[in-house]
């Protein structure tokens, strides 16, 4: 009998294993609930701006596959800036 339990055990654990518990979401760092859409934007377009500048600089200081690294990134974050500026004029249309 108790050679079947610990079997029956040690089959549920492998084979039937408790799904994980979900990390609650840190609290460290937090956006307001009801902050507006364009504030949200823009605040987000002005992160980009300056990581695209940083990564720039960043770049100047490398050479070579590093420095091919650090301006890759440098415009992938400038794209994301060009998209997060549309939406930002989608939301508050300066014309």
């Amino acid at each position: 009998v108790k050679n079947r339990e610990a079997i029956k055990r040690a089959l549920d654990f492998y084979l039937c294993p408790e799904p994980a518990k979900p990390h609650p979401p840190s609290t460290l760092f937090m956006v307001v609930p009801n902050v507006d859409t364009e504030s949200l934007l823009a605040h987000a377009c002005e992160s980009l701006a300056s990581a695209s500048a940083m990564a720039s600089n960043f770049a100047g200081e490398l050479s070579g596959f590093q420095r091919s690294t650090a301006l890759a990134i440098q415009q992938i974050v400038m794209l994301a800036e060009l998209a997060v500026n549309r939406a930002l004029d989608r939301v508050d249309p300066q014309n």
